[in-house]
């Protein structure tokens, strides 16, 4: 038994060393030749603006390599915390879902179910950084990847080298029967980049529970320690008129160990584990 778990870790480590490579000489996910790209000559956010539904690509309901996917009818109040990827030059002026050709150097994104087109805040958890992007395309179809971005969405959130990173993506407020429509706006293209942020300044944690009863808290820490997974403890949140007891895992250093995480929880019966910053 221990046998086979440490050589599951072993092949997860394995397949997110390999994944984290696309970031740089993956066919997949390459970038222009070293130096001929800058973050000052990237664009700026994507800027929303009211469009209607795409004819392609929204579904309802499409598949992929067995799995069934339902397209959202909104984005609205949509928000969701994972792993980012990005896709490079090997799609480069290729077709998207909605039929527009795939631009690197454009930010914008793909995602499994959001509505096309959809504008999106994608923020770096590890550091901070933010961008708006356009969503026009279907994917990741990979096991625990919630959004593919750009070359240059990626650059300017600093996850080109990793290939990963976990992110947070909010939906730009959208509304309307002719289109989504944008409820805020972030920087024009044409302002000036934003200063860097402070790299590495947080401390990532999966949270699997809140509980009003510090005994239930202490009964789901002692399934997580029975099932072999450290780092975990109860935090007494009182920032609330209840009191709850939080069950957290780590800090998480980076994206195979999250992904590592993600399957042991899995084997315990625990799924959609919560990111958290601290």
């Amino acid at each position: 038994m221990m046998f086979r778990c440490a050589t599951r870790h072993f092949c997860l480590l394995l397949i997110g060393i390999l994944l984290a490579s696309c970031g740089s000489n993956d066919v997949r996910d390459g970038g222009p030749e070293s130096g001929s790209t800058s973050i000052r000559d990237l664009p700026g956010d994507a800027v929303p603006r009211p469009e209607p539904r795409s004819r392609y690509g929204n579904g309802p309901v499409y598949e992929v390599f067995g799995k069934r996917y339902v397209v959202m009818n909104s984005s609205s109040g949509f928000k969701e915390r994972g792993v980012a990827s990005w896709y490079g030059k090997k799609f480069h002026n290729k077709m998207t879902s909605m039929q527009e050709r795939y631009d690197m150097y454009a930010m914008t994104a793909a995602h499994k179910t959001l509505p096309l087109p959809s504008y999106v805040r994608v923020r770096n958890l590890s550091n901070n950084k933010s961008v708006v992007v356009r969503v026009n395309d279907r994917g990741p179809f990979v096991d625990n990847r919630i959004i593919d971005l750009s070359y240059s969405a990626a650059l300017k959130l600093d996850i080109v080298r990793d290939g990963t990173s976990l992110v947070e993506i909010e939906a730009v407020g959208f509304d309307g029967p002719s289109g989504d429509r944008p409820v805020r706006r972030p920087t024009s293209p044409r302002s000036p980049a934003p200063p860097p942020a402070t790299a590495n300044t947080n401390k990532v944690f999966v949270q699997v529970g809140a509980f009003s009863s510090r005994e239930n808290a202490n009964r789901l820490l002692g399934e997580l320690k029975s099932g072999g997974i450290g780092r975990a403890f109860v935090i007494k949140d009182t920032s609330s008129n209840a009191t709850l007891y939080r069950v957290r895992i780590g800090p998480i250093k980076g994206v195979v160990q999250y992904d590592i995480l993600v399957e042991e929880l899995e084997n315990l019966g625990i799924s959609d584990p919560y990111l958290i910053t601290e």
